[in-house]
């Protein structure tokens, strides 16, 4: 029997700002992995002892991660020879992602009345209100209340996709 591989195709440069977000982050171990890294997280052993995902893909992911600047290597906390993983600012921009991703969970992946964890304040000491997402005036809105309208491009992004021209003596393209 002959099992045919398809080629992963990459949306790297998609029109859609979903499917980009999907190419770098779109595998469940890597948004498992910055789950973990919310939760303090910080070393390889700690994060496959969490997941219990082989060692070799977890280096591919944490790899991945640190190469798209989700991630960054520090040197480890406690002063050991080791190093941690930690959250960039881009990394930490996933936050609100997660948290998108667990209330979905909650509200559609389990039974009533099934255990499962929460979201508290560290602060107030009690539970965080669900994500909302507001208009520009504070309004709630929902997905019936919206639609994607397309950007021209900026002259920046327009400037770099023209050919540069070689000019006489300059070596350059």
């Amino acid at each position: 029997m002959e099992i045919a591989l398809v080629k992963r195709t990459s949306l790297k440069g998609a029109g859609c700002p979903v499917a980009r977000s999907l190419d770098a982050i779109g595998d469940w171990w890597s948004l498992l992995i910055i789950r973990d890294a919310f939760d303090g997280v910080r070393r390889f052993g700690a994060f496959q002892k969490s997941l219990g995902i082989a060692k070799g893909m977890l280096t591919t992911r944490l790899r991945d991660l640190v190469d798209l600047g989700l991630l960054e290597l520090a040197p480890a906390s406690d002063g050991t020879s080791y190093h941690e993983y930690v959250l960039t600012k881009k990394g930490r921009g996933l936050f609100h992602v997660v948290v998108a991703l667990r209330e979905w969970g909650e509200d559609h992946l389990y039974a009533p009345g099934e255990q499962h964890s929460e979201l508290i304040d560290k602060v107030a000491g009690r539970p965080v209100g669900r994500l909302e997402l507001r208009s520009g005036d504070g309004r709630v809105v929902g997905w019936a209340g919206t639609t994607v309208r397309k950007l021209a491009p900026s002259p920046a992004a327009s400037a770099a996709k023209r050919p540069r021209r070689k000019t006489a003596g300059s070596g350059k393209v």
